[in-house]
């Protein structure tokens, strides 16, 4: 059958029009279907090499560095306001991946960031140098919030719980199992002679996600997965000074 030359050139030439259209639209829904970036957490890497450059500072220049630090993180290392973490005998590898993690914005904060702006990777590990070397018991000079009072009997059973033994059946491991059992171990922030406002603090920014600088995401996990008074209940516990003994020997008999 012969065909219309009219009707084929208007066929055409609707096809030569719409050809944009779908090319255009077949290019977004490549675009909006394409995975988001991998967002990295953290640029520290635990290698022998890592841990030497974080554990060789000068405690001595950390020392003078850390002058400009001592209005909020008090001159011994305890600070005067609860919601401002201690860093006092805190382990060097943890105090320099923090500082690490501020200084390369995996950690936000718009009050570290630009103090540790300033900071080479050299003078990080000095300050840690510092900090770990300073002494937890109480000292008349300084003028520390830790340990605020005790919580109430039955915040101190629920997180005793919590320390010792997590949550099986949500899938909560013990808080001792990354801390250590009195609230220390090398590698994993000292809990034991933290204020209690600041870890309640880091508890909901890791739940909400502005926190987001644990690697593989133990603590954003974890922290999404505790009620409210579960949060309030462990903050006061390791801020009442609770956490330097074992959970067992604060469990309700």
């Amino acid at each position: 059958m012969r065909q219309n030359p009219i009707r084929s050139l208007a066929t055409a030439s609707i096809l030569f029009l719409l050809l944009p259209l779908v090319v255009g639209a077949t290019s977004f829904l490549l675009q909006t279907s394409a995975p988001p970036a991998t967002r990295i957490p953290s640029n520290i890497a635990w290698t022998s090499e890592t841990l030497a450059r974080a554990s060789g500072g000068d405690a001595f220049h950390g020392m003078l560095l850390a002058r400009r630090c001592d209005h909020c993180h008090g001159a011994e290392g305890f600070s005067p306001a609860a919601a401002t973490p201690n860093l006092a005998g805190i382990d060097r590898p943890s105090i320099w991946k923090q500082l690490e993690d501020f200084r390369t914005q995996k950690r936000i904060s718009p009050v570290m960031q630009p103090i540790v702006a300033s900071l080479s990777e050299r003078d990080v590990a000095d300050v840690a140098a510092y900090y770990s070397m300073l002494p937890n018991f109480p000292d008349p000079q300084d003028n520390r919030s830790f340990p605020q009072s005790a919580p109430q009997p039955a915040h101190v059973a629920l997180a005793s719980r919590l320390v010792s033994t997590g949550d099986g059946e949500r899938g909560i491991p013990p808080c001792q199992a990354c801390h250590g059992p009195v609230a220390y171990r090398t590698g994993a922030p000292a809990l034991s002679t933290q204020n209690a406002d600041y870890i309640v603090r880091q508890l909901q920014n890791f739940a909400d996600n502005t926190r987001s600088n644990d690697i593989n995401m133990p603590m954003r996990t974890i922290a999404s997965l505790l009620t409210e008074e579960e949060k309030h209940a462990l903050a006061e516990y390791y801020g009442s000074g609770l956490g330097m003994l074992p959970a067992a020997a604060t469990a309700p008999r």
